[in-house]
């Protein structure tokens, strides 16, 4: 399968295709990951800002079960495969990719990003798989934060 053949959305299989491809344009791979529940401008500022930092943008996108787990039993609003297919569409965005777990720890370990990415709510010293990354010459970055852009704000607002 060549890379242009590649879905947007990535499955484990594809995801090594991707990732061997990648290593070998020499692309500077950049990692971020979230619930993307209801998209808002503070994620389209975020996944900006994060694709400029490399060539090629992985989201991980927590699966349905795991929303549930973090947000609660009335989350997520869109189902896993929506929220994954949306952002996929997005320019910035070169790849989703479903994850199940807890923590996105697992899928960074495996796709050992150059640049790896959380927002501004995130101390360095707190995002998962820093660690992993950082062992192997990686960045974490923590990016701007635009205060009152959240779901959970848009979802309280829309209660009033």
């Amino acid at each position: 399968m060549s890379i242009m053949q590649l879905p947007k959305v990535l499955d484990k299989k594809n995801l090594a295709t991707a990732l061997n491809h990648y290593r070998q344009q020499q692309q500077k791979i950049v990692f971020t990951n979230g619930c993307f529940d209801l998209l808002h401008v503070g994620h389209i500022r975020y996944l900006e800002q994060a694709a400029a930092l490399g060539d090629v943008l992985i989201v991980a996108v927590n699966s349905d079960a795991s929303v549930k787990k973090l947000k609660g039993p009335t989350r997520p609003i869109q189902n896993e495969n929506d929220r994954a297919e949306i952002l996929a569409s997005l320019k910035p965005v070169t790849h989703t990719i479903i994850f199940d777990e807890d923590t996105p720890y697992n899928i960074i370990s495996e796709i050992l990003p150059q640049v790896l990415v959380k927002g501004g709510d995130w101390p360095i010293d707190q995002i998962v798989g820093s660690d992993v990354v950082l062992a192997h010459g990686g960045e974490v970055k923590s990016l701007l934060f635009i205060d009152g852009k959240s779901t959970t704000h848009i979802i309280e607002k829309s209660k009033t």
